[in-house]
């Protein structure tokens, strides 16, 4: 994947080398925005199989990988189109084993987000009270509960066991090609699926000069050692938003969302728009001027911060 520094590698290798049959995956970990579309258009493109889709919010893309037969097991609270409904993959394999069944670890989106984190900082677990009462207690036995050794009045707890993904994609609005990166807006759970992974793939939507990131240490999540690739990608996020570089395509996921009621619509539209187009630049180019429309032109820029010692 390139030297000791760089590790900038082409979308297609990082995915083909970083992203192995039946691995663990975090596709985004910012809830709505920073979503890493093209890496899952990548992964219905090559066909990968059994992959257990950790999912803090992934908008479409985890329903999309159902529907194509990459993912058979979801670990987290929900899929589906954020602007239309659970997604109708997902339903599909869960109630009917369409087009085939579907392994569900369930969780609260605060439960995942602790699972992360006490995978990211080598937790034996993380104690948790907001699931007390849930039926999700029930339906992942992963969870224990406890009687909480701390308190007088033995109230009860629940332990929640890590999460250790095998690999994590964030998309990122820029880094340097040793995988430091910069993340601005909501951030969402991306340092902790950073720390807990065991592989990072940047998504950069900019690939700028390391003197860049290092003159704003506090927008920098995690550390460029712990990635493993870098991939220079463009709009790299869409049709989700990332902040200060693109709007979210409400219409795109819309429409998803319309022709994925029926498995024939849904092959429509995987045909259209992933088996039939080749790469990510492809992609771009078949959105025209729709991406471009996209493009957020404004600005809302941060105060200077002064980082000086002396």
């Amino acid at each position: 994947m390139g030297g000791m520094a760089d590790k900038l590698c082409q979308l297609k290798d990082a995915v083909a080398e970083l992203i192995r049959d039946g691995d663990s995956v975090v596709l985004g970990a910012c809830l709505e925005p920073n979503i890493p579309f093209a890496v899952t258009y990548e992964l219905i493109r090559q066909a990968k199989r059994g992959l257990n889709m950790i999912a803090p919010i992934s908008d479409a893309s985890t329903d999309m990988l159902i529907g194509a037969g990459c993912a058979t097991a979801v670990t987290g609270a929900w899929v589906g189109n954020v602007s239309g409904g659970l997604g109708h993959n997902y339903r599909r394999a869960a109630e009917t084993a369409q087009p085939h069944a579907v392994r569900i670890n369930d969780f609260s989106n605060f439960s995942l987000g602790m699972a992360l984190m006490a995978g990211a900082y080598g937790m034996p677990f993380a104690p948790v009270r907001s699931l007390l009462g849930s039926d999700i207690l029930k339906s992942n036995p992963a969870f224990k509960v406890i009687d909480n050794p701390m308190s007088a009045v033995r109230e009860p707890i629940v332990l929640v066991p890590p999460l250790k993904p095998d690999v994590a994609v964030l998309a990122v609005p820029r880094a340097d090609a040793e995988g430091n990166a910069h993340v601005w807006g909501s951030t969402g759970l991306a340092q902790e699926a950073a720390l807990a992974a065991r592989r990072v793939i940047v998504l950069a939507d900019e690939i700028v000069a390391p003197e860049i990131i290092a003159s704003d240490p506090s927008r920098v999540l995690f550390p460029g050692f712990v990635v493993s690739a870098v991939v220079d990608a463009h709009a790299g996020c869409h049709p989700s938003p990332m902040a200060g570089r693109w709007k979210r395509d409400t219409a795109f996921l819309d429409d998803y969302h319309e022709q994925s009621r029926t498995p024939d619509g849904f092959r429509a539209w995987l045909g259209e728009w992933v088996l039939s187009v080749p790469d990510h630049a492809a992609y771009c180019r078949k959105l025209g001027d729709r991406l471009e429309a996209l493009r957020i032109r404004g600005a809302a820029l941060a105060a200077p911060a002064n980082y000086a010692s002396a």
